[in-house]
């Protein structure tokens, strides 16, 4: 049981996203390379198996690793090793060991070829897929990065069976989000079927990682370095980052989706989306077990969203949804967004 998608490149050939039974194909594309693997502790304690054989860099855990500091421990590695352009760079992990290992494997010797073994269903259809690399940088979410494509990324639907509830109901969030952007049945996987479901049916899976996949490599095919189109790929993500920015408290995943609900909230708000459609997104969401609000001060809140990365002078581009299935992008002064942050479900 697999998939192959393929996202296109401006350089080189397509990127190749393998979903499935894809960990049997990784002999073939490393064949005659010299593969160094990048990973943390947790996965290379589940997967010794698998990385062993090959030499190996291993990470701290957790986004207070996401960093220049990791990254110059990275090259240090590299240089002991003796690596050089032509030795493949490997991350295998979730969204913290791929947005790392793609940006280490872009700077080291001005970019070394690289792929990835995304283990976690946020990373599979998300982090690893697209070619955002980077790194945090004073508190701010991938402040310092690169676009840069891997060769192929692995998703092995398999190794989504180690993950607690919360860490898979947290990538569901993302396969929701590509079907808000331009998929409504992917969506409505979300409305018909709970987190067990997806958990226990490897085939219903398959297709919510696959078309989730498919959303995204459309997209980046028509705008790879995020001037315009790609910037719906953020859809709910400007709300999370401020969550994340003001508390510890929500994985990744669940921060998406309450910026989802949040957007919503707004876009029925601005007479832009219609009060069934948000219904049915938040529905989705708690249906999937994600939280819909953060319990966050809208002042707090919204302090946060003023040191947005994206930020444009006063204003920012806001991703509202329109119906199930699309999108639009908005640029809206930070002044208008203040006005409305009171009304809003955060």
């Amino acid at each position: 049981m697999k998939e192959v998608i393929e996202v296109s490149r401006e350089a080189g050939e397509p990127s190749r996203i393998v979903i499935g039974d894809a960990l049997e194909d990784l002999p073939a594309l490393t064949a005659g390379r010299r593969v160094v693997i990048v990973t943390d502790s947790n996965v290379h304690r589940r997967y010794r198996e698998i990385i062993d054989p090959y030499e190996h860099i291993i990470i701290g855990m957790g986004e207070t690793n996401k960093t220049l500091a990791t990254a110059e421990r990275i090259y240090h590695e590299l240089v002991a090793l003796n690596a050089d352009r032509k030795t493949f760079l490997l991350g295998f992990g979730g969204g913290i060991v791929t947005d790392i290992t793609g940006f280490a494997a872009s700077t080291y010797m001005r970019g070394m070829p690289f792929g990835f073994i995304a283990s976690t269903l946020l990373a599979q259809v998300d982090a690893s897929v697209g070619g955002k690399n980077g790194v945090n940088f004073e508190g701010y979410k991938n402040m310092v990065g690169t676009f840069n494509q891997p060769e192929f990324v692995l998703c092995d639907l398999s190794l989504t069976d180690t993950l607690s509830d919360r860490e898979f109901a947290a990538g569901c969030a993302e396969i929701i989000k590509s079907g808000i952007i331009g998929d409504a049945e992917l969506f409505g996987l979300f409305e018909k079927h709970g987190l067990t479901a997806f958990r226990s049916d490897k085939e219903l899976l398959l297709r919510a990682v696959a078309g989730a996949v498919r959303v995204k490599a459309a997209v980046v095919g028509m705008d790879e370095k995020e001037a315009g189109e790609r910037r719906k790929l953020n859809l709910g993500h400007t709300f999370a980052h401020a969550i994340e920015k003001t508390t510890s408290n929500f994985l990744h995943g669940e921060a998406v989706g309450i910026g989802m609900v949040t957007a919503a909230s707004l876009a029925v708000l601005w007479g832009r989306l219609d009060k069934a459609a948000e219904s049915r997104i938040t529905s989705a969401v708690a249906n999937t077990g994600l939280p819909t609000a953060s319990g966050i001060d809208a002042k707090r809140l919204f302090k946060a969203l003023q040191m947005d990365k994206k930020r444009e002078n006063d204003d920012i581009h806001l991703v509202l949804p329109r119906r199930i299935g699309e999108c639009e992008i908005r640029r809206t002064a930070f002044s208008e967004l203040e006005e409305a942050m009171p009304e809003l479900a955060v």
